[in-house]
């Protein structure tokens, strides 16, 4: 149990706020790379901030505020040059520094330009890796973006899946270091879903918690399991500050604003060995629904699964009313972290985990329990028989609202259809199934626009 004011400092993102500070020392995904296949300009809110991201038309990036210092106009109706973003109202224009470099009518009137010169618009950093675009909103010296290992894996199909979830972000990375919601969330709540009253999977027997560089491990036992299980020799990240990396994929929780998150999902899929050497030209992006066509909340893929349980504890959760137990000793220890990393932050310290060595920054490796087989590859049939890796060989169970084109794309991938008849399962079977994934699709494509990527 926590206090308000504790609470406060977790959940609290703003720039003005300990954790909005701190969490400003870090890179965040905040969109799709092929969003801007279509669009150059796009209105995003990040940390408490109305920013917009754009794609200047010689092919660089840029993150600006919201509004030009001129007179406040909406720079999402902007317009994009060779270099940087223009204004629509008056035509200022500005560099990805933020530096004004084209004011037409005061440059007519004075050609010394003195005001250009005196004029800049609020304006972030930002770096392309592995279909996201990343943004940087701290002090300088930034550090360097993380270079992990899993953006390098080859032979797979890769894919970036984003969805706007009504809660807090801390309550979402909490998640990332709790194993026992998946045998309940995940596997348990699955079955009676699809109508079965049981059996239910095992129940956890054993779990331990350890610190490393990049954060947290956790590594767990179910049932008979021993302890030479892959679950509990390697364990899964809980990645400082707001992700989670299982191994073949990664989530990151970024804060919107103190009651609204991003989740990011970032999977790397496989492909045969029988496939050759396979090399995936695009990684698409895709905005996943979070309720169906009657307003009820997803559970029928893992990471929709997630996000009714994350909203269901409200949009900050009042941690001054928990009654915590042996299950979440991993929870305290990432709190305590965090309020120690913040501590040390205001007095001058370096946080956790920062990567600032170039020499350090390439492939970066983490605890993976799947790591061999995403460096060796897997035919179909050892592909098809692996729990970790398998599942998505059959269908993209990680979140709802793929769409059909990268269902198709990663069909080409591994050279077979795929099932993707979970849509929906709690709903029915049949023609309400094949309508309830007709209105996942039809959600997806009114979301903004992105391509696509899958889940966990």
């Amino acid at each position: 149990m926590l206090s308000e004011e504790k609470n406060r400092l977790l959940t609290e993102v703003g720039p003005d706020k300990p954790m909005g500070q701190y969490l400003r020392r870090y890179w965040h995904p905040i969109a799709g790379t092929s969003e801007f296949d279509d669009q150059a300009v796009k209105p995003v809110r990040i940390l408490g901030e109305d920013l917009v991201l754009y794609k200047d038309l010689s092919g660089n990036y840029g993150l600006v505020d919201r509004h030009c210092p001129h007179r406040n106009a909406d720079m999402s109706f902007g317009f994009v040059e060779k270099c940087g973003l223009r204004c629509s109202y008056h035509g200022w224009q500005y560099e990805a520094s933020g530096q004004c470099i084209h004011q037409p009518f005061e440059e007519v009137a004075d050609p010394s330009a003195r005001m250009r010169k005196n004029t800049a618009i609020k304006a972030y950093p930002v770096q392309e890796k592995a279909g996201l675009l990343w943004a940087y909103m701290g002090p300088q010296p930034a550090p360097l973006l993380p270079d992990w290992e899993l953006f390098h894996a080859k032979n797979g199909f890769a894919q970036a899946v984003f969805a706007e979830i009504p809660c807090n972000w801390f309550q979402c990375q909490e998640n990332s270091i709790d194993p026992v919601h998946f045998e309940w969330t995940h596997n348990n709540w699955t079955t009676r879903l699809a109508g079965e009253e049981g059996p239910y999977v095992p129940t956890h027997q054993k779990l331990a918690f350890d610190e490393f560089e990049h954060g947290f491990i956790y590594r767990r036992l179910r049932g008979s399991e021993t302890e030479d299980n892959v679950m509990w020799t390697t364990g899964r990240v809980t990645l400082w500050p707001n992700g989670f990396f299982l191994g073949h994929h990664f989530e990151w929780r970024v804060p919107i604003d103190d009651t609204h998150t991003l989740s990011v999902l970032w999977v790397f899929s496989l492909v045969p060995s029988e496939q050759g050497d396979y090399v995936q030209d695009k990684i698409p992006s895709w905005y996943g629904p979070v309720r169906d066509a009657d307003g009820r909340w997803i559970t029928s893929h893992v990471a929709n699964q997630d996000f009714a349980v994350w909203v269901g504890q409200g949009p900050i959760t009042d941690r001054t009313r928990e009654k915590l137990g042996q299950s979440d000793k991993g929870i305290v220890q990432m709190r305590r972290r965090f309020f120690e990393d913040i501590e040390a932050m205001q007095a001058g310290e370096e946080p956790k985990g920062l990567i600032r060595d170039p020499a350090k920054n390439h492939c970066v490796p983490l605890p993976s329990a799947c790591a061999s087989e995403v460096a060796s590859g897997l035919t179909r049939a050892e592909l098809d028989a692996h729990p970790l890796l398998g599942p998505y060989l059959r269908d993209f169970f990680g979140q709802a609202g793929q769409p059909r084109a990268v269902t198709e794309a990663y069909e080409r991938a591994i050279g077979q259809k795929v099932r993707g008849a979970t849509f929906f399962k709690v709903h029915g079977s049949g023609a309400e199934a094949a309508a309830g994934q007709a209105a996942t699709e039809a959600a997806a494509s009114a979301a903004p626009a992105m391509p696509a990527v899958p889940g966990r």
